[in-house]
């Protein structure tokens, strides 16, 4: 008895998702009684600062708080942001119709292709990259076409090299910098080739700015927005999750063109019903404060940087410090793929990597690791890894 269970075909061409692979791995070698160092998935290990997490909870006893939220979220998150875009990029934002708030950077990503791909369409996805660019495009019913990021071009994508088959059938370039996983930057003169590019083929361009407040070394990121003409062309996706330690609480936002804002709230309006109300009053605090939030994160990240990576160095891994992120590329040893390394590392070292194919076949050859855990782990790390390699 019973009904066969029979996945739509957008599921089955789905790859595993990768970080539930690693939490799997992990969860076995815990079970097992191992001490294991997470370097795996970038959650923050710090907690939520204490002034957020207090203006979520006199917003959570208000019962007004308690309704569905707007589509388009509260006023007041909206001009806040239009606020802190001006302050920190200079760039001007109309907060009713260039900014929508969203249940985390993740879930707009998910979605906006659903507004803009038809069967048969082309998304233009980096790889490696965020799984969820490509997934969104599988879902939407479109077509996948992988822009390898390679050492080689700084892990730009090379734009030219794509043919004009391609681009006559693109209605969507997705983009991420700094960069996850490989900690690349880019700079003004590369946004403003994407600005030229998506003007001359009609592709909507989606910039992912979630990791844009982690910087080191005095480096201040550009935004895409900042380029003229970007607003034209595209949007800019950014997180709270990163930038406040707010992983768990699903809160980020999307701004830019308009008309590409109303087409996702048009799609949000008919799957979710908003972001819990208190969740964006402290939003709200989050983005009032947040000089006092990022200077501190990333002197935070830069000394974890420079204990790892100098310690990695020290013992015979030569790779660059990362300029963004809290990621560090870093290329296999001689014997190893990135999934073997990987395997080597949970199951001799009790250390927990990423392996770089996980994020697609460009990024074999490389491991990703994440700089969230205290700078005494981080030490013990390069003292197991040294013994392995």
């Amino acid at each position: 008895m019973g009904i066969k269970v029979e996945l739509s075909n957008k599921l089955k061409s789905l790859p595993p998702y990768l970080f539930v692979e690693i939490d799997r791995a992990k969860k076995e070698a815990l079970r097992e009684g191992k001490d294991i160092i997470d370097l795996g998935v970038g959650d923050p290990d710090r907690p939520t600062p204490r002034f957020i997490t207090k203006a979520l909870h006199k917003a959570s006893l208000d019962p007004k708080t308690h309704k569905y939220a707007l589509d388009r979220g509260l006023s007041e998150l909206r001009v806040e942001i239009a606020r802190w875009y001006k302050t920190r990029f200079g760039v001007k934002l109309d907060p009713d119709k260039e900014v929508l708030p969203l249940i985390g950077s993740k879930e707009g990503i998910a979605h906006i292709p659903l507004a803009f791909i038809n069967g048969g369409d082309i998304g233009l996805v980096p790889d490696p990259c965020y799984p969820p660019y490509k997934s969104s495009i599988i879902f939407a019913g479109g077509q996948v076409h992988i822009m390898p990021l390679l050492e080689n071009n700084h892990f730009l994508p090379d734009l030219p090299l794509i043919k004009p088959g391609i681009l006559a059938k693109a209605k969507v370039l997705f983009l991420n910098y700094p960069n996850n996983p490989t900690a690349a930057v880019c700079d003004s003169s590369f946004f403003k080739k994407v600005v030229r590019f998506a003007d001359e083929h009609n592709i909507i361009v989606c910039h992912d700015a979630a990791y844009s407040e982690i910087s080191f070394d005095g480096l201040n990121v550009p935004s895409f927005l900042e380029t003229d003409g970007a607003k034209e062309v595209g949007v800019e996706f950014h997180s709270f999750s990163k930038t406040f330690n707010m992983t768990g609480w699903r809160l980020g936002f999307v701004c830019g063109n308009q008309d590409i804002i109303a087409a996702l709230t048009k799609v949000k309006s008919n799957i979710d019903s908003g972001v819990f109300n208190a969740i964006q009053i402290a939003g709200i605090e989050a983005m009032r404060n947040s000089d006092r939030v990022i200077a501190d994160l990333k002197a935070l990240y830069e000394k974890r940087r420079n204990v790892f990576v100098d310690g990695l160095n020290k013992i015979g891994w030569k790779m660059p410090k990362p300029k963004a992120t809290f990621y560090v590329w870093a290329p296999v040893l001689g014997r190893y793929t990135s999934v073997s390394l990987a395997k080597e590392f949970l199951e001799k070292a009790g250390v927990v990597i990423t392996p770089g194919n996980g994020f697609g076949e460009s990024g074999e050859g490389f491991v990703r690791m994440a700089l969230t855990v205290d700078e005494t782990r981080l030490k013990e790390a390069v003292e197991r890894i040294k013994r392995i390699i």
